[in-house]
């Protein structure tokens, strides 16, 4: 069975403060991220909390990055889906625990859109 894309739920741990607080070094790191596993960057948007805090996405062709940071945490919750063979999601989350100066990370990844090909009935819930 093969899948669609990989998902890559990444909790990043021990974060400098200032990094994860400046909305435009985030912006920036995530751009980056994607670039450094191989996508192809369409678009971005990031937004800062008050006091603290960023969130944003990373549009690319081959899917998405998403982060949240709670900087008074040293934390944040990183998304990284991609589609293909060619990008590699675990690329994007080394470099940003790099970047971003932590501790560690834990991560899960999930296969998304398998199939085995056969026809099955839609279920709504």
């Amino acid at each position: 069975m093969k899948a669609l894309g990989r998902h890559v739920l990444a909790e990043i741990y021990e974060c400098e403060f200032e990094i994860l607080n400046d909305i435009k070094k985030v912006e920036e790191l995530m751009v980056k991220a994607a670039l450094e596993a191989g996508a192809e960057v369409r678009e971005f948007v990031f937004h800062k909390f008050s006091p603290q805090g960023v969130s944003g996405v990373v549009v690319i062709s081959e899917s998405h990055l998403a982060i949240h940071t709670w900087p008074e945490l040293g934390y944040a919750a990183v998304d990284v889906f991609t589609c293909g063979d060619t990008v590699d999601p675990w690329d994007a989350c080394n470099y940003l625990v790099d970047k971003f100066g932590a501790g560690h990370m834990t991560a899960t990844e999930i296969k998304r859109g398998i199939s085995d090909g056969s026809k099955k009935e839609a279920v709504n819930l």
